[in-house]
């Protein structure tokens, strides 16, 4: 499997993840952009966790521990805070902390797909 897909669906969620940052900056919210971004982001840390792992077709995984491995837990991670900041609405200042941690440790799990993808 090459990672193509990965890098393609990662880098448009990326992309959208970027520009919701910029709207939130602005004080507006678009739930259909929101819901687009978590569907990419759950379909690249799959298609990530696929490459890694190889796929039901026999072919080979990608490496041992590597920055893809540090990149999927990283997703993960971001992919948990970026939730659990959309259903802390009550306390604004909890939801502003941890929508920070989802763009930065997502922004960091990107960069090491870009560094493990160029590796390989």
């Amino acid at each position: 499997m090459t990672a193509t897909p990965v890098l393609v669906i990662l880098s448009a969620a990326t992309a959208l993840g970027l520009y919701l940052l910029l709207l939130f900056m602005r004080g507006e919210r678009r739930q259909g952009l929101v819901a687009l971004h978590l569907l990419l982001g759950f379909g690249g840390l799959e298609t990530l966790v696929m490459l890694l792992h190889g796929t039901p077709d026999g072919a080979a995984p990608m490496g041992g521990i590597s920055f893809g491995k540090i990149a999927a837990g990283l997703f993960a991670v971001s992919a948990f805070s970026g939730f659990i900041a959309a259903l802390a609405r009550r306390s604004p200042v909890a939801a502003n902390v941890l929508l920070g941690t989802h763009v930065t440790v997502g922004l960091a799990g990107f960069a090491l797909v870009l560094a493990w993808v160029s590796g390989t």
